[in-house]
């Protein structure tokens, strides 16, 4: 019997990778347009192996940007690409198809919501916050909420904890084999691939279930609990 659905957020409820290329080029742009004398393409570069070097979350990639070409900090080119930046990701920080209204009928069907992360808890809750999906779920673990990463046992313990269910009762749903599908089963959860937010060109997936759009989860909690 399921009782509760837990999601991955990036990639599986939002295209984060979609996001942030919109959002990265916006600011490469603004930021040349500001003063930053160097082809777009080894700006791409140069953030590109910030982030390897840093974590695709952190925070201050055009600082860190700018110091390593002017040795400190040019604030109007800077000002610049922060604020393209966020006006690009506000516009392209988008569902899914489909994801509102299957969270809408999971919550039709009495199930638990909840949310795993491994990005810190204050973007993740902006992401929710902005789509509006911070009222749906029942509750969302971070990564600053075990300070462990999937596919470490804690968040997925944590979340269930949280919801108050055994986890033989909860479905996870995410986009990454080597982290939500491994992470979950060795818990005890049943498992689904989000084969549509796959970004790694994942092909067994180890999962319970692969699935295609977000709402044959429906489906499959249907089947589940007619079991």
């Amino acid at each position: 019997m399921i009782k509760a659905v837990v999601f991955d957020l990036d990639n599986t409820l939002v295209d984060f990778m979609q996001m942030k290329r919109q959002a990265i080029d916006a600011a490469i742009h603004a930021m040349r347009d500001a003063g930053l004398n160097l082809p777009p393409d080894e700006i791409r570069r140069r953030i590109d192996e910030i982030y390897q070097e840093r974590g695709i979350e952190f925070q201050n990639v055009f600082d860190e940007l700018l110091y390593r070409e002017f040795s400190k900090i040019d604030y109007k080119i800077l000002s610049a690409g922060v604020i393209a930046y966020r006006r690009a990701r506000e516009a392209a920080l988008v569902p899914y198809p489909h994801v509102t209204m299957t969270l809408i009928e999971l919550s039709k069907m009495h199930l638990k919501l909840g949310v795993v992360s491994d990005a810190p808890a204050r973007e993740a809750w902006l992401r929710l916050c902005y789509l509006n999906f911070h009222h749906i779920f029942d509750a969302v673990v971070t990564y600053d909420d075990t300070e462990k990463r999937k596919p470490a046992p804690e968040p997925f313990v944590k979340i269930l904890s949280l919801l108050n269910v055994p986890a033989h009762e909860a479905l996870m749903v995410g986009d990454w084999e080597e982290r939500d599908v491994v992470g979950a089963k060795q818990v005890g959860m049943k498992t689904v691939f989000a084969r549509y937010g796959n970004t790694f060109g994942t092909i067994v997936s180890h999962a319970d279930y692969d699935i295609d759009d977000i709402s044959q989860v429906i489906d499959i909690v249907r089947n589940e609990n007619a079991q």
